[in-house]
């Protein structure tokens, strides 16, 4: 069962949102999904499996962490699936094909339904996300550590845990917003945190091979967006998306980290706007 809220009205274009590792629906901002809605889209908001409202897997049990750390992932499921999800979300709300957002590992996602289930998809726009497997430009020093850090046991530590990655993550031209950061951080912590989840999506990213490939026969339009600050998933796997996919567009803001600070969204729903009318290139 997958968690998800809408925006605006059903009849307006479908544009469907997935959120990155361990990341919550609520990621996406409300504020940002009414902006969206406002110019002119049905926003899907929505919990991956495994994380947030959505269904926990814990029949396939605990993470096989040590198997990361091998250089071997033992993932209990793939992308390839949670794509499928996605597909299936759109299935259940009687929506055909949608415009395709995804970031982080939502980009990945994102970028399997545009492959994987290509009649599915209207546009393909991915968000600080790259080409996955072999070709992906691995995390700066300081992005792969947050991947390593054990979960805490308190609220407080929790909390406190999400605003010291936040810091990490964030670009050189976005000053850290402490108040905000710290309600985003307690209402995530609040409603829902489940650690063998974000384990278990984690081995699915580093168990997925490479989409590079694949990507060159993607047909829809498509939107690349990054920042040139990302820590956690380097500008240069942007590039590499934008190269492979015939037509695609990039835009990479300076000062900007993992993350879509307030100041960017004009211009990306602008963009966002100008791909979903975009002809295709052809299927």
């Amino acid at each position: 069962m997958l968690e998800y809220e809408t925006f605006g009205d059903p009849k307006a274009q479908p544009l469907l949102l997935i959120m990155g590792l361990g990341a919550q629906m609520t990621t996406w901002e409300d504020e940002f999904c009414r902006q969206l809605a406002d110019r002119g889209f049905h926003v899907i908001r929505f919990d991956n499996r495994d994380v947030g409202l959505s269904t926990w897997m814990e029949d396939l049990g605990p993470p096989d962490m040590a198997s990361a750390f091998s250089g071997e992932p033992k993932a209990a499921y793939e992308l390839e699936e949670m794509a499928a999800d996605a597909a299936e979300l759109l299935d259940s709300l009687d929506i055909p094909a949608a415009h395709i957002v995804g970031a982080s590992m939502g980009g990945f996602i994102a970028q399997l339904v545009a492959i994987n289930h290509p009649e599915r998809v209207l546009s393909l726009t991915s968000i600080m996300s790259g080409p996955g497997g072999t070709d992906m430009v691995a995390p700066k020093p300081e992005g792969a550590a947050i991947l390593m850090v054990s979960p805490p046991d308190s609220r407080e530590e929790r909390i406190e845990q999400a605003m010291s990655f936040r810091r990490v993550l964030l670009g050189t031209g976005d000053p850290f917003d402490e108040a905000h950061e710290r309600a985003r951080a307690t209402r995530s912590v609040d409603r829902s945190y489940y650690p063998p989840g974000v384990g278990r999506q984690l081995l699915a990213i580093l168990a997925a091979k490479s989409r590079l490939e694949r990507l060159r026969e993607v047909k829809v339009p498509t939107l690349v967006v990054h920042g040139v600050d990302d820590v956690l998933v380097p500008v240069e796997n942007a590039r590499l998306v934008s190269e492979a996919v015939p037509g695609a567009r990039l835009i990479e803001f300076d000062g900007m980290g993992h993350d879509l600070p307030r100041r960017v969204w004009p211009q990306v729903m602008d963009a966002i706007v100008e791909v979903a009318g975009a002809p295709l290139q052809g299927r």
